[in-house]
């Protein structure tokens, strides 16, 4: 299965967090957000600029910007 950044996914696009590439603050806020490997997601939706995405994950939905979402690899059905 191909693996993108969170970023690329397309609304109602479901995957499974593979790796968070950021370290320091941001890569801690990230993972006290339940965003860890092994979570499951799906887009829910997008601002009208792309920015910021709506995910669906832990029974609850998250909004983040783009610049967050390049740091979370996410592993997708092909």
């Amino acid at each position: 299965m191909p693996i993108i950044d969170l970023r690329h996914m397309k609304k109602g696009q479901s995957g499974v967090i593979t790796a968070i590439t950021v370290g320091g603050e941001l890569g801690r806020r990230i993972r006290e957000m339940g965003l860890v490997p092994g979570t499951e997601l799906t887009v829910q939706g997008r601002a009208p600029l792309y920015d910021p995405v709506a995910i669906r994950v832990l029974g609850g939905t998250l909004s983040l910007r783009n610049n967050e979402a390049d740091h979370i690899s996410v592993e997708v059905p092909g």
